[in-house]
Parts: structure tokens; sequence; C-alpha cells
């Protein structure tokens, strides 16, 4: 494979050629097993209807059947004509974490079903599957024969013997950075950068790689179409060094990215990297041989502070600054996932009193803030718990119905009108409300937006058109509908940011062979808009949040 014993001399040095003719081996006992797919490589390989539900493997229940049974039923006789993809979040078996503390890679939690149910899921839709390749639970088979001293598992994880200086290194949560295990051998002091159930995997030893490879592999031969690499930042672990986005964390990125160019070129990577803009960025390299996707996170801060605000300003002009890698890589654009809202995102784009804003507008609308460490032993806000509809619309104010339904289609106009492949949340697609409830008994912030539905609850909300949820799911609809009939909004397809009015985000989109062009206007305030557009001057008038996409003539 070309350039692999390069990448891999990064990462091992003299064993660069022995580690790249394992991979090889890999490759060549996965490639009879790699589904047939005539997808284009990379992001050009998806049209403009490509969108992905953002859910839990057990977000619908239903008595007496497997969770993933129920998600797969459901999905497909409402979901089919208006998303291509589903990202399920892991459904394997775990220990913490909502899943992020993973006990073995290559099983189905038996409470949530079995690699049937996926295998349901995968023939109606494109599966995103999450690769958590930092850490592994401490309850798992691989830390287990680790803390019985076993040689093969011996150098599996990140180990600190001494006291060294580790205050440079940087931390998504303010916790512990080491967590000291009795083992066979003794105690050790292992790396945990996330809890102490989550132990984190040694990358300088190269059948750790070999392993991760391996389970990727099994992934696409399972049905994934895109797999998200969580929390891939963190990698490679080097004292004296922030241990954040360090070049041979990159260098893995290239090498998983090289294995799937082989044998999969279908198959597409995401990062996902809640860091500053200018960072997160970085991952897609040169636009080649990194990642093709990369999670906008900016966004969701930014339109939250748009309609919060009533102006569409600061997101106007971080918009009109992005300017794309190449033709191969697109943002994976969202407003909501399982986790909140981050704010480092938007460091350096919005001021510092902006971000002071939304984090009173998050406690004053019933959400929690996350704190995170800093070097010098401080704690700021990292993070903004809180159902988006309940940020955008308080849900103690008493709003109707079709307000809050009307704040939230605006927020999700924006977010389907922008180059790139959309992302819709469970709970946004369906117009839930927080769990606070779920939050304060769990002691866990991040619940406030996890709540787990009855099936038939939420079927009769949404047979009830004059329910907040009908109105968002039909809404929501209708606006991927009306992407769907657009060349002009394949992922890479290029885009133009107007600044027409402060409180309109005005987005141009026109197709790669310029045969199809749609004006794309959002009211993110509450009054009514007039303003002049085009060449000609023409008036248009938009209600308070309306959405308005207009088809254009050449």
């Amino acid at each position: 494979m070309k350039d692999l014993t390069s990448l891999l001399a990064r990462l091992y040095g003299p064993s660069a050629s022995t580690v790249a003719g394992r991979v090889s081996d890999l490759i060549e006992r996965w490639r009879p097993h790699m589904p047939r797919r005539s997808d284009q490589r990379g992001v050009p390989g998806l049209g403009q209807d490509a969108a992905l539900l953002i859910t839990y493997a057990d977000q619908l229940r239903r008595d007496g059947e497997a969770p993933l049974r129920t998600l797969a039923e459901f999905c497909e006789r409402r979901l089919r004509s208006v998303l291509t993809g589903i990202h399920v979040l892991p459904f394997f078996p775990s220990s913490s974490d909502d899943g992020f503390a993973v006990e073995d890679y290559l099983s189905v939690d038996p409470a949530l079903g079995t690699w049937d149910d996926i295998t349901r899921l995968a023939a109606h839709f494109e599966l995103m599957f999450d690769a958590v390749l930092n850490h592994v639970s401490a309850q798992g088979r691989w830390f287990k024969a680790f803390l019985e001293d076993d040689p093969r598992y011996r150098d599996f994880f990140v180990t600190v013997a001494g006291a060294p200086d580790l205050t440079r290194v940087v931390r998504p949560r303010a916790l512990p950075l080491l967590t000291e295990f009795p083992t066979a051998a003794g105690p050790r002091k292992v790396w945990t950068t996330f809890s102490a159930d989550q132990v984190d995997l040694n990358y300088r030893n190269p059948k750790v790689l070999l392993a991760v490879v391996d389970t990727l592999l099994f992934y696409v031969a399972r049905g994934a179409r895109f797999i998200r690499l969580d929390a891939v930042a963190f990698l490679w672990k080097q004292i004296g060094t922030t241990c954040l986005h360090l070049p041979q964390t990159h260098a893995i990125i290239q090498v998983l990215r090289a294995v799937l160019d082989e044998i999969a070129p279908g198959v597409l990577l995401i990062t996902e990297t809640n860091v500053p803009h200018a960072e997160n960025i970085s991952y897609f390299g040169d636009g080649i041989h990194e990642a093709q996707l990369v999670y906008n996170f900016a966004l969701p801060p930014l339109v939250l502070h748009s309609l919060a605000t009533g102006s569409a300003q600061a997101l106007t002009r971080w918009s009109q600054s992005l300017e794309p890698v190449s033709d191969r890589v697109a943002f994976f654009n969202f407003l909501a996932s399982h986790d909140g809202v981050g704010l480092n995102p938007v460091r350096g784009i919005l001021e510092e009193a902006q971000i002071e804003a939304l984090v009173a507008r998050t406690r004053a609308h019933g959400g929690y803030i996350s704190l995170k460490a800093m070097p010098d032993g401080s704690k700021c806000p990292y993070e903004m718990n809180i159902n988006y509809l309940d940020a955008l619309s308080d849900p103690a104010a008493g709003e109707s119905p079709e307000l809050a339904a009307r704040k939230l289609l605006c927020a999700h106009g924006i977010l389907l009108s922008l180059q790139g492949v959309p992302g819709i949340y469970f709970h946004s697609l369906f117009g839930s409300r927080g769990d606070r409830r779920g939050a304060e008994a769990s002691g866990i912030a991040r619940r406030i937006n996890r709540e787990k539905l009855d099936c038939a609850a939420l079927e009769a909300a949404l047979n009830d058109a004059n329910s907040l949820r009908a109105r968002v799911f039909e809404g929501q609809c209708a606006l991927l509908r009306r992407r769907q009939a657009h060349p002009a909004f394949a992922p890479t397809a290029p885009q133009e940011v107007l600044a027409l009015d402060a409180r309109v985000f005005a987005v141009r989109r026109e197709s790669v062979d310029g045969s199809d062009r749609v004006l794309c206007l959002h009211n993110v305030s509450g009054e009514q808009v007039r303003f002049e557009c085009g060449r000609g001057g023409d008036a248009i008038e938009l209600d308070g949040y309306e959405v308005r996409w207009r088809t254009e003539s050449r």
C-alpha cells in the first residue's frame, strides 16, 4: 500500500515495515468480507439527499421487544423517505458513560439486540458506527488481562511511573488524569482521560493499532458506511506536551484512511474533536489523506447565539470565512447530539461576553453547565447541557407550540442549507423537551438530552397535528424533502453566504454543474424583516423566524 510504511515510521521507527506487513495481512484477511459498493470515493459519492439521524440504540421502547428492533421498525416506517443514514450511538456492551466505556468492540449489547438487528437497519439506511479508540472500559476483557499481568496486554494501556509534571495536558473533564489500579505485578497508575472507568489505550504499542484496524474492518463488514472516531484528538500521549492533536495522532488517522481507501473506499471517516474551530479543521489534513468528514462544532453555539440575540452577524461572518480544504471533504453539520453544546469551538469567534450570555441563558432555561480543568487549576465553562429546543425556547415561558416549532425549524433550516452532510438528533427531529428529572436522578448533566421514549406515546403525539412533536417533525420533513429536490444541496456544491440584513442568515447554493441555484433565507429574529435582494433589488419580507428557500434562475 502506497506510503503505509512511511506513515508507520512516524509511529514505530525501524519496526514500521514489520507493522505494515501485519496491516497488509489484515487487509487480505478481510477483503473477501467487504460489502460491494458502487459508491464514488469520498464525500462526492453522497448526494443532496444525504442526511443522518443521530440516536441511541434504545431510544425507543416497546414492552417485550429488543430496542434495536423497535428502532429499526420505527425508522423504516417513519424516516425512509427523508433520511438516508443513521448514527447509532455505541451499541456495544459498556460499563458507563452511556455506552462510551466499551467492554467489547465486537459484540452487540444483548440488552439492545443482536447483529441481526443492525443488519436490518443497514438494509435501509447507511449506518455510522462509533469507533471509541482512545479508551476501553476498565471492566472489559483487555483491561482485566492487563490487571492479571498477562504479557499480551501488559503494554496495552498508558501507564505512568513516578510523579512527572502533567500540568500541560489538556483535560476535557475536571477529573483526575491518573487512576491507580492494583495489578498482579503491583499497583500501577493508568492514564484515564475521561473517567476512572475509561482506561486509555497505548498506541506506542503497535499491537494496539493492529487490534484497532482489525476492529474497524469488522465494522465495515458489518455494514458501517461512516466510522466516527470518538475523542480522537487525545490518542497519543507524550509527557511534557498537551497530549492533544499530536503529529502521531494525525499519523494514526492517516493510517486508518489509507487502509480504508485500499479495501473499502466508499467508507468515510469522521472525526469528533470538540475543540476551537482552527484546531478542529486540522483533521481534514490536506483534503485527501485524513478524515473525509469533520464535526462542525462551532455551528451549534453560533446558531443558538443568532436566535438568542436576533442577529445573524456573527454566524454570517464566520460562515463567509469558511474555505473548503478540497472538494473531497465536508463538514458534518449538526445542532444537537447526545452531548451538550460545546463552548470551546466558538472561543475566538464569539466575544467572551457573548459566551457568558449563552451560559446564563442555558441556566435560565433549566440547563446545566459542565466545567473543564485549566492548566492553572481553575475551571471554565466547557459545555452547555440543555435540550436544543429548550435553549431556543424557554420551557417555562409558556410559548405556543407553533412559536417553539418555528424557532427550532429556523435553526434547522440553517443547518440544512449549508455545505456538508447534516445530522439531526432524535430529540430535535421529534420536538422533545429536556429531561431535567433524568439528569437530576442520575447526577449526569448530559442526560438532560438523553431521555428514552415510549414508542406508543411518541406515535400518539405524532398523530396529533396540533402537538409540538407533530409540528416539529412535519416541518423537519418538509425541509428535508425540499433539500432532496435540489442538486444545489449536494455536500460539496458551492455556497455563497450573503450579508443582506443583520437579522437574516442568507446562503446561496449552486449545483456543481451550475444548473440549479437556491437562495436560502432565515430570519433569526421574531421581528418582521423587509430588505432588498438580488440584482434587480426586489423586496422580500420575512415573518419572525421564517425560513424561505427560493429557486433562482441563472
